[in-house]
C-alpha cells in the first residue's frame, strides 16, 4: 500500500482536529455563560439520548440488509454517526474545560467585563450593541461577540463614556462607549 495512505499512526487520536485554531483561547480557560453552557449540555444530552440512537438504528437495519458496500443508507448512516461521535467528543472537551463566568456579579457596575451588553458608537454615527461572551457562544449576527475578539479586547476594562481605539484593516477607529449592561442576579 502507498505510504501516502497510511496513518503513521494508528492509535492517534483524531481530537486534533476537535478544536479549530479560532477555538483555541488564550491560557486555555474556556469562559462561558450560564445560558452558554446549559446550551452546550442540552446539545451533547440531544446528540446522545436521541439523535445518535436514531441513527445507530438506521445502520443496524441497513446493515441487516445485505451488502454493505451500495448500501446508501448504511454508508450515509456510517459517515453520519462519525460526525456524531466527533461532535460528542468535542462537546465533551469544551465542556470539560467550561469555566462558568456569573455576569449578573457586576450587575450596575459601568466598567466592561465578561457578559456585559455594550452600546457603543463609531465615528461615522453608526450604533452598535454587542454581548461580550464565550467562544462557545459567538452569534455576530445576534451580537454576541467573543471574548477574544478584537472588539471586545478593545472594550474590556473600559468605562461608559470612555473612548477606545481598535486597529481594523482600514485603519485605527474610535469607538465611543454609549451604555454598559449587565443581567439582573438572579
Amino acid at each position: 500500500m502507498n505510504k501516502a495512505f497510511v496513518r503513521e499512526n494508528d492509535d492517534a487520536d483524531d481530537d486534533d482536529d476537535l478544536e479549530p485554531e479560532q477555538l483555541k483561547v488564550p491560557g486555555g480557560k474556556n469562559y462561558i455563560t450560564r445560558a452558554g453552557y446549559q446550551a452546550l449540555r442540552d446539545e451533547l444530552s440531544h446528540l446522545l439520548d436521541v439523535e445518535r440512537p436514531e441513527v445507530v438504528q438506521v445502520v443496524s437495519w441497513a446493515a441487516s440488509n445485505g451488502d454493505r458496500s451500495e448500501n446508501g443508507d448504511y454508508l450515509y448512516g456510517k459517515k453520519r454517526l462519525r460526525e456524531i461521535d466527533r461532535r460528542i467528543r468535542f462537546l465533551i472537551r469544551r465542556i470539560d474545560r467550561a469555566e462558568v463566568v456569573e455576569p449578573s456579579a457586576h450587575h450596575g457596575n459601568d466598567q466592561v467585563f465578561f457578559g456585559a451588553t455594550v452600546t457603543y458608537s463609531e465615528p461615522d454615527g453608526t450604533e452598535r450593541r454587542v454581548q461580550i461572551v464565550g467562544v462557545d457562544e459567538t452569534d455576530p449576527l445576534a451580537g454576541k461577540i467573543s471574548w477574544v475578539s478584537p472588539v471586545a479586547r478593545a472594550l474590556i476594562k473600559a468605562r461608559e463614556g470612555d473612548e477606545v481605539s481598535l486597529m481594523t484593516p482600514q485603519g485605527r477607529m474610535e469607538l465611543l462607549i454609549e451604555s454598559v449592561e449587565y443581567p439582573a442576579p438572579v
